[in-house]
């Protein structure tokens, strides 16, 4: 991986992504595709034998509210931490996630808490399809390890960089610019989970392929999904010629299995997890750590070398 970080992905405009970010979703809902990855990695926790205590989900207005249900259905006995990081959209995830006295919902898991997290961290924070939209995935990814415990973990989802490949190779035949900011190589996501201070990351990926009965569905559903937070995009509205252009091209360039005009476009599904272990300090003359890694080492009885 280049160590400059502007010779690698993800290529994003900061300013459209802090707008994306900052934008509600439309009816409060979480996109579907969002959702089916939530279920497809909590699936995944049964091979994780730690049991949290206390957990966090981030932004999961955006990153799932089914998902959130699930995984509070399965840690039934945790203390259940909601972190939506845009002011801006908390009172929203509050009104949404807050079940009514009388709802059902509040005895599938701990009713979820909007303060601050514990200040030693939790033992597991959940972040389904957040990374790939940020302008600095290394400051989110560092925040992200501030946030977990010692010996906790972290669960996360994010796209790949074969996602929309129709769409892309059919703008670059057209002669458009870039369809979409890029996206970022599991192994490299890897490589930034230990330079945080994470370890034994395991990642692994696979492709899923929705298919839409026209391009008017498929944009549609793509605008839940996320924005082209590429510098090099177009760099302002498009017209009708060029809308009905780009409808016309779709069922070539992405054409689903059985053809009839339906549209296919491939995602790449990046799945990682990582566990925070206990700070490791080379001591020198002088030793300067923070009192939160101080109170762990002192809890584990001893001081890395």
């Amino acid at each position: 991986m280049p160590t400059d970080p502007a010779q690698r992905p993800p290529t994003i405009d900061a300013t459209a992504a802090d707008h994306w970010r900052r934008l509600a979703p439309a009816a409060a809902q979480s996109p579907w595709l969002h959702e089916e990855i939530g279920r497809r990695m909590e699936d995944r926790l049964q091979w994780i034998k730690a049991v949290p205590r206390q957990w966090a989900d981030w932004a999961p207005l955006r990153g799932g509210l089914e998902a959130h249900a699930l995984v509070a259905r399965r840690y039934r006995d945790a203390a259940a931490f909601v972190i939506e990081p845009d002011p801006a959209l908390a009172a929203l995830t509050a009104r949404t996630l807050n079940a009514p006295w009388w709802s059902a919902r509040r005895w599938q898991g701990a009713q979820p808490r909007f303060e601050p997290a514990p200040e030693d961290g939790v033992d597991l924070l959940w972040a389904n399809m957040a990374l790939h939209m940020a302008a600095d995935p290394q400051a989110l990814i560092a925040r992200w390890h501030q946030l977990v415990a010692t010996d906790g973990f972290l669960m996360f989802s994010c796209l790949g960089p074969d996602t929309l490949q129709e769409l892309r190779a059919l703008y670059r035949r057209l002669g458009w610019p870039a369809a979409s900011h890029e996206f970022t190589d599991m192994h490299d996501w890897g490589d930034m989970l230990v330079g945080a201070g994470f370890a034994e990351p395991v990642m692994d990926m696979e492709r899923i392929v929705l298919t839409w009965a026209s391009p008017e569905a498929a944009l549609a559903e793509l605008r839940t999904l996320g924005r082209n937070l590429h510098p090099g995009r177009f760099p302002g509205l498009r017209g009708r010629d060029w809308r009905r252009a780009l409808g016309r091209a779709l069922p070539e360039f992405a054409p689903a299995e059985g053809g009839g005009g339906h549209i296919a476009l491939t995602f790449e599904v990046i799945y990682g997890h990582a566990f925070k272990p206990a700070p490791r300090v080379a001591l020198s003359a002088e030793s300067a750590v923070s009192l939160r890694e101080m109170r762990s080492m002192l809890q584990r009885g001893r001081v890395g070398n």
